[in-house]
């Protein structure tokens, strides 16, 4: 369904306008034409209906002025609609409307008053009403947010005209139960649903009753309705997971599992018993092995009976799983100071050895006032990469570091710009959104790393400045490494460019880069099981030399590579441990305060929130 011709806008009333115009010349697909752009604009305005009506007597009610083909124009679906329910044909015309609302359902299409007149709950059959409502069910969110249910108010007063003639219609009472409880009418839903249940006990019934009582917090009420649904049709695996699922949002896993248990007894292979079998034992465990196995199963699988979100629900919020980590060190630490005191440099800075050059030269730039001091070297020595590489990206002259390769092409820059993001849903998500950058030159990509382009103009760039830049900063690093994954992929993993330039990365002069190309290594590890024992191998030993490093002197990395150790597919237990110590370290209590990224999250939603 397509939002009407590559043309310019006009208003309503011109389109009106044009729409008597051609009219009066007896020109009625000219005159159609008009009318379907305006009431896309106004749909409800008494004008539009007027001058529909005047072409439906012209034309003698004819349809196919507002014809349906591959490409239909919302606006002619609509007035057909329109056309239909005068025609005496209104649950056609309800259908129409529907399809209008699954395509924008933000848009007022179905008030209008035939839609809601009493009398039109007489013409409809009240199993055609059922279905109709079913489908405005599965057009819009579950719940809709309160923002959008008033363009969806007309169908839950069409639900209670039809129930006010049909009042004991089991399968009505149900499908309007979804809808009052996806409208926020949750006690509405819970009565109409018992009464659907009272009138005919069906599976259906139930599961409509169970989901009316969990969405009114009757949680006990819920679980006896579903599994009261589980005993009309033991084969409807569905139903075990919505149970799981309920079990586990009041603390019972343990519960929760034996139902999925129990479903994939029945079925190994049915797609949301696998789904929420995996997020539940990661929820009662914190093993990634859980996710890392959901989204091979999601891969192996991408005919799922639906779409699913309980991988990106575990990820969401989680060190490197589901967003980026925030900079650790003194040099961080002092530019977010500075940033509260509306940059004000605040006292000078004093560092027993550099600190990552990235976290150096982006404080510099933040803040150039702050007076930095290093007083002496640490050995071993941070300037100097870990093991010997050929992918030198800093020099230094003293404590200063300088980039050794050129500024990337405004192109990069540009790509890089548009994709970087602290968060993404998944590890295998993040690796599907930088195949962006897949054509960018290796010059391209690793300039990339030294020379992040500014942020965008745009509401997260304009928070990421504000509140970090050193986020910013993080992100293109990061989105830069993950672009060199889809570099030359035609090469065999084990002698590829891109495994070699990320392993040489990570083992670089210690920065903000090793973790990026450590991420990168990590993704690549949950996108291919056969690079799993590789890439395990790598992130073990820049653990251990993390951890070898710390006994001497601050490891401002440690803790974040200790996260990517804990989200990385295969790794061995001996590391995992290791990983664990490092993070209980350094990690402060939750609730002392929400983490950088939460806030900054927090803050981007209230620029777009609506009143």
């Amino acid at each position: 369904m397509s939002e009407g011709p590559d043309e310019p806008v006009l208003s309503a009333a011109e389109e009106l306008a044009l729409a008597r115009l051609a009219l009066d010349e007896g020109d009625l697909p000219h005159a159609a034409g008009h009318l379907a752009a305006a009431i896309v604009q106004a749909p409800t305005l008494p004008e539009v209906h007027e001058t529909l009506a005047r072409i439906a007597a012209a034309s003698g009610g004819d349809l196919e002025l507002f014809p349906l083909g591959q490409r239909v124009f919302v606006g002619a679906v609509v007035a057909r609609a329109h056309l239909l329910a005068a025609a005496g044909r209104p649950a056609e015309g309800l259908d129409l409307l529907v399809a209008a609302t699954g395509h924008a359902p933000g848009v007022d299409w179905a008030g209008v008053p035939w839609v809601i007149a009493p009398e039109l709950a007489r013409r409809l059959d009240p199993e055609r009403a059922a279905r109709i409502l079913m489908q405005v069910c599965a057009a819009v969110p579950d719940p809709v947010p309160r923002p959008g249910r008033p363009p969806l108010l007309p169908y839950l007063t069409l639900a209670r005209n039809v129930l006010a003639a049909h009042p004991r219609h089991a399968l009505l009472l149900g499908a309007a139960s979804a809808l009052a409880r996806r409208l926020g009418e949750v006690a509405l839903a819970v009565t109409w649903a018992s009464r659907g249940v009272r009138a005919e006990p069906t599976k259906l019934g139930e599961v409509w009753l169970g989901y009316a009582y969990r969405s009114a917090g009757r949680t006990r009420d819920a679980l006896a309705a579903l599994e009261r649904a589980v005993d009309h049709d033991p084969d409807d695996l569905a139903v075990y997971a919505d149970i799981a699922g309920t079990l586990a949002d009041t603390g019972r896993l343990d519960a929760a599992l034996e139902w999925i248990d129990r479903a994939l007894a029945r079925d190994p292979t049915f797609d949301c018993a696998v789904h929420t079998a995996h997020r539940l034992r990661y929820l009662r465990d914190g093993d990634v092995a859980h996710l890392v196995a959901l989204a091979d199963f999601v891969r192996d699988h991408p005919d799922d009976s639906h779409e699913h979100g309980d991988l990106a629900e575990c990820c969401r919020g989680r060190p490197w799983l589901g967003q980026v980590t925030p900079a650790a060190g003194a040099m961080v630490d002092a530019l977010r100071r500075a940033l509260a005191a509306d940059g004000t440099p605040g006292a000078s800075v004093r560092l027993a050895a550099v600190e990552p050059p990235s976290a150096m030269r982006t404080v510099a730039a933040a803040v150039p006032g702050l007076d930095v001091e290093v007083t002496g070297v640490a050995d071993p020595d941070p300037r100097e990469p870990r093991r010997a590489t050929a992918c030198q990206l800093w020099r230094y002259d003293g404590s200063t570091a300088a980039p050794t390769l050129p500024v990337p092409s405004a192109d990069a820059a540009d790509r890089v710009r548009h994709l970087a993001h602290p968060a993404w849903p998944h590890p295998p998500a993040a690796y599907d959104a930088a195949v962006g950058l897949a054509t960018l030159e290796l010059s391209d990509l690793l300039g990339l790393l030294v020379h992040p382009p500014e942020a965008p103009a745009t509401a997260l760039g304009r928070v990421l400045t504000g509140q970090d830049p050193s986020l910013w900063v993080r992100c293109v690093q990061v989105w830069a490494c993950l672009g060199l994954l889809h570099h030359r992929t035609d090469e065999p993993w084990a002698d590829s460019t891109r495994r070699r330039v990320l392993v040489e990365l990570v083992w670089g002069v210690e920065d903000w880069i090793t973790e990026a190309a450590l991420f990168a290594l990590v993704t690549a590890a949950w996108v291919d099981p056969a690079v799993r024992p590789d890439v395990a191998r790598v992130v073990a030993e820049r653990l251990a030399d993390a951890a070898e490093v710390a006994r001497d002197r601050p490891v401002p990395i440690a803790t974040s590579l200790a996260h990517l150790a804990l989200a990385t597919p295969a790794l061995d237990e001996a590391t995992t441990a290791l990983a664990e110590r490092i993070v209980a370290a350094a990690t402060a209590p939750p609730s002392r305060r929400p983490g950088l990224l939460a806030r900054l999250c927090a803050r981007l939603a209230r620029a777009f929130r609506r009143p």
